[in-house]
């Protein structure tokens, strides 16, 4: 497969895990399906690593990769091939935007998961609304989640969500990772790297 359609692989598959993101990131804002005041949010909701990380950064590069396939740029003194290897080798810095940007929705997920929700709580005698989960004790002891009186359900929703966020920015980093390898490879011999041994040989 030559280096440009593969990247148009690349970036139909990065859209759709972009979408689903940026719905998790928006369903976090109703903890257990209900809305509720904005000071009653998990802190690492209001990053946005979902929506922006996930999201909007890597549109980006899927736009790009999208491209690459149905690039015609003359680039060098009306030399095709040399236009096409130079939208190859420039995909790579924006596979590195993607990088960075699912980089940070897979740490604000981690962090999240750590902490745990923010949810209401009965302690000292009192309700209030605070963070009741540390070091992921939570994860191992699901006795521990009936700490949390409202809202319902908060922590396996709050899991459920982040854990997808999380596992999905892993996938958008390794794709972005595979456009890196595939843009140094389509730079160096060309769109399609079959063809282009044959093609310089006859010259």
């Amino acid at each position: 497969m030559c280096s440009g359609s593969f990247a148009k692989c690349l970036g139909i598959t990065l859209i759709p895990l972009s979408i689903v993101c940026v719905l998790c990131n928006i369903l976090l804002f109703f903890p257990g399906g209900k809305p509720v005041a904005k000071e009653h949010i998990t802190e690492q909701v209001w990053y946005f690593g979902g929506i922006l990380g996930s999201g909007v950064l890597m549109i980006f590069p899927a736009l790009v990769f999208l491209g690459l396939k149905n690039n015609d740029c003359c680039g060098c003194c009306g030399n095709e091939s040399c236009g096409r290897r130079f939208a190859m080798l420039s995909s790579i810095l924006f596979a590195a935007v993607g990088v960075v940007g699912a980089g940070y929705s897979v740490i604000v997920s981690a962090v999240a998961i750590n902490h745990g929700p923010k949810c209401l709580v009965f302690q000292n005698n009192t309700e209030l609304w605070t963070t009741p989960f540390s070091n992921g004790d939570y994860l191992s002891n699901h006795t521990a989640w009936s700490q949390c009186l409202e809202p319902a359900n908060v922590v396996s929703w709050h899991l459920s969500l982040f854990s997808v966020l999380l596992v999905m920015g892993l996938i958008q980093i390794a794709l972005c990772a595979v456009q890196v390898i595939n843009g140094l490879l389509g730079a160096l011999c060309g769109d399609c790297c079959g063809c282009c041994g044959g093609s310089e040989g006859s010259v």
